[in-house]
C-alpha cells in the first residue's frame, strides 16, 4: 500500500454545465491568491514519502506551465518517493489550452502521466457538454505530449450525453483509439443537483438518454476497448498493460492519501476528512494558519470494512478474501453471506478461488451491487 498526494486546482476557463466539482472561472488575481494559500497549507504539512502525485481540478493547465511546473517541483521535494521506487506524477489538462512548450516544462518538472479531458470527439456533443476543444486540438495535444516524452496518456470520455447515439459514441471511441493513448476513463453522465443539466433534465427529461441506451453505450465501450487490448480493470477504467492509474488504484484498494486545496479529501489512519468547498473560507484559513474548515469522520468496524469492500468490488480483481480478513478482521463470505447470496442469485457476483468479484452483468449494475454491500450490517443479536 502506498500514499497518494492529490492537489486541487479549481479554476477553469469556462464552467461545463454538467460539472459539480469545486470549481470557479479562471481569474488571474484570484488564482494567484489561491496558489499562495495552497503553498501555505503545504508549508505546514510534514513531508512524507508518496508514491503518486495527482494535480486535478478544475483545469490545472489554466495556470501557465511554468507556474504549474514550479509547484510540481516543490511537491516532489516535500513528498519524495520511497528509495528505489518509480513515481507516478499526473496532471489533468484541457487540450484547447495547450501551447507549445507546455509538455516540455511538465516533463522537466517530473510529470510522466497526462489525463486529457476530452469527453467527446463529436462537434454537436462537444457543444452540448459546454466544451471548447476540437478533435484536431486533442490530436495535437497527444502528439506534443508524446514528443516531449510523456510515457502514459489517459483520456476521459462521457457516454449518455443528451442527443448521443450508439453510432456517435462509437465514433468517439474509434477516434480516441486511433490516437494511440494508453488509458481511458469512460463515465456515464451523472446529472448532479444544482447544475444547469439538472434544471434541463427537470424541464425536458426526454432529451436525456434512457437506461437501456446507456447500457448499450457502456457495452460498446467494453467491447471495443477490450478488443483493442485494453484491460477493463475498474468499472470506468481501461488500460493497456502497464498503464493502470496507480494513483486511483490506491483509492480502490482503500489506501491512504493526502488532499490539498479547496474541497480536497484525505484518508489517514482510518479518518476521512474533506476541506470546505467555500473558496474564500479556504484561502482565509490557509493564509492565517488556522484550521481549514471541513468535515471528518473515523471509519471503524463494519463501516470501514463495507467501504473497503465496495471499493474493491469496483475493480477487476474484486475482494481478495485473505487480504480482506487480515486488514479488517472480517470473514467476507461469512459476514456478508445474505448479500452475497442475493447478488449471486441475480447473476451480479461470482466467487472465484480466493476472490469475490462482479460479473459482466454486475458491472452494469455496480451501484446497486456495491450499495448493497456498503450498507449491510448484521442484525444485532438478541
Amino acid at each position: 500500500m502506498h500514499l497518494g498526494v492529490y492537489v486541487h486546482l479549481p479554476f477553469c476557463p469556462y464552467i461545463c454545465p454538467y460539472c459539480d466539482f469545486a470549481k470557479w472561472p479562471m481569474r488571474a488575481r484570484r488564482a494567484a491568491e489561491y496558489l499562495d494559500a495552497l503553498r501555505a497549507e503545504l508549508a505546514r504539512t510534514p513531508g512524507v514519502e508518496a508514491a503518486t502525485i495527482f494535480l486535478g481540478g478544475g483545469t490545472p493547465n489554466s495556470y501557465p506551465a511554468q507556474t504549474l511546473s514550479a509547484l510540481i517541483v516543490d511537491l516532489r521535494a516535500q513528498f519524495p518517493p520511497a528509495p528505489g521506487s518509480l513515481r507516478e506524477i499526473t496532471v489533468d489538462i484541457n487540450p484547447e489550452l495547450v501551447v507549445p512548450g507546455d509538455f516540455d516544462a511538465y516533463v522537466a518538472a517530473g510529470v510522466n502521466r497526462l489525463s486529457i479531458g476530452v469527453q467527446s470527439f463529436v462537434p454537436g456533443e462537444i457543444r452540448t457538454l459546454g466544451r471548447k476543444h476540437t478533435a484536431a486540438q486533442v490530436a495535437a495535444a497527444v502528439e506534443q505530449a508524446r514528443a516531449a516524452g510523456i510515457g502514459s496518456i489517459s483520456m476521459d470520455l462521457i457516454f449518455g450525453v443528451p442527443g448521443q447515439t450508439q453510432a456517435s459514441w462509437e465514433a468517439s471511441l474509434d477516434e480516441a483509439l486511433r490516437l494511440g493513448v494508453d488509458h481511458f476513463s469512460t463515465y456515464g453522465l451523472t446529472v448532479e443537483e444544482g447544475t444547469p443539466y439538472f434544471r434541463w433534465r427537470r424541464a425536458e427529461p426526454a432529451a436525456f438518454c434512457d437506461s437501456d441506451l446507456e447500457a448499450d453505450l457502456y457495452a460498446a465501450a467494453i467491447d471495443r476497448l477490450e478488443a483493442a487490448g485494453f484491460e477493463h480493470y475498474e468499472i470506468s477504467n481501461f488500460a493497456k498493460p502497464g498503464h493502470r492509474a496507480r494513483h486511483n488504484c490506491n483509492y480502490w484498494r482503500n489506501g491512504e492519501y493526502l488532499g490539498f486545496g479547496v474541497g480536497a479529501a484525505s484518508y489517514r489512519d482510518g479518518v476521512r476528512s474533506v476541506h470546505t468547498r467555500n473558496l474564500s473560507a479556504y484561502i482565509s484559513a490557509a493564509m492565517n494558519g488556522s484550521a481549514i474548515p471541513g468535515e471528518s469522520e473515523r471509519l471503524e468496524g463494519a463501516r470501514r470494512a463495507g467501504e473497503a469492500a465496495m471499493l474493491a468490488l469496483r475493480t477487476e480483481q474484486g475482494v481478495d478474501l485473505p487480504e480482506f480478513k487480515e486488514r479488517y478482521g472480517v470473514d467476507f463470505l461469512a459476514y456478508y453471506a445474505p448479500v452475497i447470496e442475493g447478488l449471486r442469485a441475480a447473476g451480479l457476483l461470482v466467487i472465484e478461488g480466493a476472490c469475490v468479484r462482479l460479473t459482466r452483468r454486475g458491472r452494469f449494475l455496480a451501484n446497486d451491487a456495491c450499495g448493497a454491500v456498503v450498507t449491510f450490517e448484521q442484525p444485532a443479536e438478541t
